[in-house]
């Protein structure tokens, strides 16, 4: 049974910057795509960042040029550093890994307030 865990969430003043780490495990073979999506309270679930073998990471809007997404194949792990963090980054961010399926953490708060 595959299993995503996140970690690394917190609180941090705005304009601090946080590291989020991912990790599927569970299979012998490497996740294709991982990627970080997060929800704030009363909004949806949306897209931060997606990473995926030899393309180019895909960023919103929002964070592009914030944030940095990164992946380690072998060990099966993402990162999503995170850098001039603002109040409106607040959210469970959650970790998915994709080949055949999508797999799904169950998420890690971020806090950005002073």
């Amino acid at each position: 049974q595959v299993q995503v865990v996140e970690s690394g969430g917190g609180l941090v003043q705005p304009g601090g910057s946080l590291t989020l780490s991912c990790t599927a495990s569970g299979r012998a073979y490497r996740f294709n795509s991982m990627g970080w999506y997060r929800q704030a309270p009363g909004k949806q679930r949306e897209l931060v960042a997606t990473i995926t073998s030899g393309i180019s990471p895909d960023y919103s809007a929002s964070v592009k040029g914030r944030f940095t997404i990164s992946m380690d194949n072998a060990k099966n792990t993402a990162y999503l550093q995170m850098n001039s963090l603002k109040p409106e980054d607040t959210a469970i961010y959650y970790c998915n890994a994709v080949r055949l399926e999508v797999y799904w953490g169950r998420g890690t708060q971020v806090t950005v307030s002073s």
